[in-house]
Parts: C-alpha cells; sequence; structure tokens
C-alpha cells in the first residue's frame, strides 16, 4: 500500500488478504512443485493485491503489514495455508490450524465449530486457489502462530470466538486508525448476545466496570458488554435489534459526559464532567463556595471525595436521572434505560 495527498497514513492489508496470497502461493507449490516470491490476490472489488510470499515447513506464508495503524495487534504476525487435495465433492474445505480461532456462540457471520474465517476472507481465498486449482476438492488449513495469544487482546474471547484470532477483512485494506472497525465489532457482540436470548444488556465503559457491573448485579451471562468511548452507538445498535432494557454502570469520569449530552466520550471529543456535575450540585443547594472547589478539581476522584465529605450523596442519583432521560431520548424511548454511578472501588454512589 501507499500514501496519498489526501490520506497521509500507509493504509495496510488484512488478515483476509495475507491468508489468500498464502494460500495461492501453497495451490501453486501444489500443482507445480514451486511457487513465486511474490503472488497476486484480488478483493471483491477486483483491486489486486501483490503479495511477498514466503515457505515455512509445509506451509506458504504472508507477513501481515497494518500499514499505519498502530492499534492493529496483527501487524507483523504470520498468515499460514496449507492446500490439500480432498475427497468428495468439487467443494472447498476450510480448518483451523495452529492460532486461529473457532466459533463457539451463535450470532455471528460464521456458523459454530467453523473456523472463524469471515465470509469475504474466504470467497478471496477461494478465487485465489480457484485460479490454480479450478474443480478439485481441497481443504485449506490457516493458521497464524502466537495467534492464541494475540487474540488474547481482541474482542474474540468476548464474542466466543476460541483458540485464536479471526481471519477478517472487507476490503482486503487495512485504513489506519479505523473507528468503522471498533464499532462493526460493538455491533457484532451485540448481534451475539441477542441471538443467545437476551433482552436485558449491561454497559460498562471497560474492564474495570464490567468486573464492578458483574458484582453489583450479580451477572454471570455474556450480556454484559464494554462500550469504551462509544455508548451512543451501543444504545442505537441495542434499540435496533430489540433490547428492552439497559443498565450503564460506570465512574462519574465516563458517566458525566453522557450527562452533559456527549454519547462519545473520548477526551478528545467530550468533556464536560465537572461543569455537569458542578450545575446539579447547584440545583441540589451547594453553596457556591463548594461548587467552585468541585469545579477547580485536578481529577473526577477529587471532585467525588469532595461531595462524598459535604454530604450531597443525592446529587448523584439527580444526575443519574438526568442520564436515564438522555439516553432514552436519544433512542426515542425504544428501551428502559437504567445509569448507575460507582467510585473507583465499585461501590454505588447513586443510580436511577
Amino acid at each position: 500500500m501507499c500514501h496519498n495527498q489526501r490520506n497521509p497514513l500507509r493504509t495496510g492489508i488484512t488478515t483476509g488478504t495475507c491468508a489468500a496470497g498464502a494460500a495461492k502461493a501453497s495451490a501453486l507449490h501444489l500443482v507445480s512443485g514451486s511457487f513465486p516470491e511474490i503472488v497476486t490476490v484480488r478483493n471483491l472489488d477486483g483491486l489486486e493485491f501483490h503479495l511477498d510470499t514466503f515457505r515455512e515447513g509445509e506451509y506458504f506464508g504472508v507477513i501481515k503489514d497494518a500499514g499505519d495503524d498502530k492499534g492493529d495487534v496483527t501487524d507483523g504476525v504470520k498468515v499460514l495455508a496449507r492446500v490439500e487435495i480432498a475427497d468428495g465433492e468439487d467443494r472447498i474445505t476450510f480448518v483451523a490450524g495452529e492460532g486461529v480461532g473457532i466459533v463457539t456462540l451463535p450470532g455471528l457471520k460464521i456458523p459454530q465449530g467453523q473456523p472463524a474465517i469471515n465470509p469475504v476472507p474466504r470467497e478471496m481465498i477461494r478465487i485465489a486457489v480457484r485460479e490454480v486449482i479450478p474443480s478439485q476438492s481441497l481443504r485449506i488449513t490457516i493458521a497464524i502462530p502466537n495467534g492464541q495469544e494475540i487474540a488474547k487482546r481482541t474482542f474474540n474471547p468476548r464474542l466466543g470466538i476460541i483458540g485464536g484470532l479471526s481471519i477478517l477483512g472487507t476490503t482486503g485494506i487495512v485504513k489506519p486508525m479505523n473507528e468503522q472497525a471498533l464499532l462493526d465489532s460493538l455491533t457484532l457482540e451485540l448481534k451475539m448476545i441477542r441471538s443467545l436470548g437476551f433482552r436485558e444488556i449491561y454497559v460498562a465503559f471497560a474492564g474495570t466496570g464490567e468486573k464492578f457491573t458483574r458484582k453489583i448485579f450479580n451477572v454471570e451471562g455474556k450480556n454484559v458488554i464494554q462500550c469504551g468511548n462509544y455508548p451512543g452507538h451501543v444504545l442505537d445498535e441495542a434499540a435496533k435489534l430489540g433490547f428492552t432494557n439497559v443498565t450503564i454502570c460506570g465512574h462519574p469520569g465516563k458517566l458525566l459526559k453522557i450527562a452533559s449530552g456527549s454519547f462519545n466520550t473520548h477526551s478528545k471529543i467530550a468533556d464536560g464532567r465537572l461543569e455537569a456535575l458542578c450545575t446539579h450540585l447547584a440545583l441540589t443547594g451547594a453553596k457556591r463556595e463548594l461548587v467552585s472547589r468541585v469545579y477547580h478539581s485536578n481529577t473526577t476522584n477529587e471532585a467525588v471525595e469532595i461531595v462524598r465529605a459535604e454530604g450531597f450523596f443525592g446529587v448523584w442519583n439527580n444526575i443519574a436521572e438526568i442520564i436515564s432521560r438522555k439516553c432514552e431520548e436519544r433512542i426515542n424511548m425504544a428501551m428502559k434505560v437504567s445509569a448507575v454511578f460507582v467510585d473507583s472501588e465499585g461501590k454505588i454512589l447513586g443510580y436511577a
């Protein structure tokens, strides 16, 4: 991939593109006993990718290059493939090798029990190998060394994909800092939760929040989702999918942003935490001196302790009511939304 004038960041290639290239190299070796150092594969729109290949034992591989997407945990991994002639009808069977996950829950694009190789990569691989072997039955094994360890840093464990990474991609291209990919992952997790029959969902912002949420509400099931900075997206998608009840549980550092009307809580997008807290302290009857101390707090935790020390516990319930109302208004009252404030130790401050 390369730079361009409109986007100075270098694009990369998906694991699906790598798998297609590796599979084509393996197919070429199967029919000719050799393979080229560079293979050409295409995405479903016909865009060509010219990929360097290598051999590793019985496998052939392509190195994943995520371009300038520094958040891509699969950057630099080896994506390996082995193509074998199989018995039976003229069809292609996919096998999960080392480091490629297996789907264990419903609601995803791939049926349970199948390798976590998404539909577009499957089709790219099929096109690539059929250019070399047009009609025989084939068994294609895809592997990613260290994939099982890397997968722990992805959404896969939450989605019920066990044993490794997914082979992903819709265009074959990795676009740097692709926020849409994260939003798509959240939507996919919501679909999985809904497919398990849940109508109620708990929303936390991150791992610690999920731990507190599960403890407070005694939740053991799959129906807790970490929204990160995107509570608005989770609310929108949950409403579309037919959930009826949502409980958002979090620290004031995040929840107060929703109280100020911000549904993307990234620090570069929104703040208003102390402003929201000060407004509701004043409405609750706090004196100007207290409001000023809270407003000039260095951190949200400091503000929480000031409010606690002054005994204004009821302010958290009041703000939780506002959050609940704002969330329900956003989704046109399609779901009942509850809000719960917890402190940094997981103790409830207030709720609605």
